[in-house]
């Protein structure tokens, strides 16, 4: 039973798996809009979010936070600078996702995820 396991494995160890969300979180800040399979997608959508509601704070203790997570210079900048005051009165909900086609090679469902 998987009762209380709140995430996806995504196939890869936790280290792999945290790179792989960090990186994803970094292309979707600079881009605003990435194309990703759809068990990706739902699986960065929680921790961009999380990391949008820390940016909204706007203090220092946020900053480090973020960088912490993101280990990223111009991506935490921008979250900070730019996303984060766009979202200033928004309750939550800073991502949606469109499931786009089915991969060629292996079949996967592929989808955007983008900030609205």
């Amino acid at each position: 039973m998987r009762h209380l396991n709140g995430h996806r494995k995504l196939g890869r160890t936790s280290s792999h798996r945290l790179a792989l969300l960090k990186n994803l979180s970094i292309s979707l800040v600079e881009h605003g809009k990435i194309e990703t399979t759809v068990e990706k997608a739902k699986e960065l959508r929680s921790y961009v979010e999380k990391l949008i509601t820390t940016a909204k704070k706007g203090d220092s203790n946020a900053h480090r936070a973020i960088f912490a997570s993101l280990q990223n210079k111009e991506a935490t900048k921008k979250l900070l600078n730019e996303v984060a005051p766009a979202y200033a009165s928004r309750n939550g909900g800073y991502t949606r996702i469109i499931r786009t086609r089915i991969r060629r090679g292996d079949a996967a469902t592929m989808a955007y995820i983008e900030l609205v």
